[in-house]
């Protein structure tokens, strides 16, 4: 086997493995799982307005 043979098989072997994962990422059951790690950053809840605005980082800005 030459350098060009290998090479060819490793092409084939990465060019399986995306298709693989093209597969995985477009498959129709972890459309729900994806869809709820895309509306992660917005999960967070809006801090109310009765709480005082702190400041944690312990520097004053006068």
């Amino acid at each position: 086997m030459d350098i060009g043979t290998l090479r060819g098989l490793g092409t084939a072997l990465i060019f399986i493995a995306f298709i693989g994962l093209v597969f995985w990422a477009y498959n129709s059951k972890r459309k729900s799982s994806f869809d709820e790690a895309a509306n992660l950053p917005f999960a967070d809840e809006e801090p109310s307005s009765n709480e005082p605005n702190t400041d944690k980082s312990g520097s004053n800005n006068q």
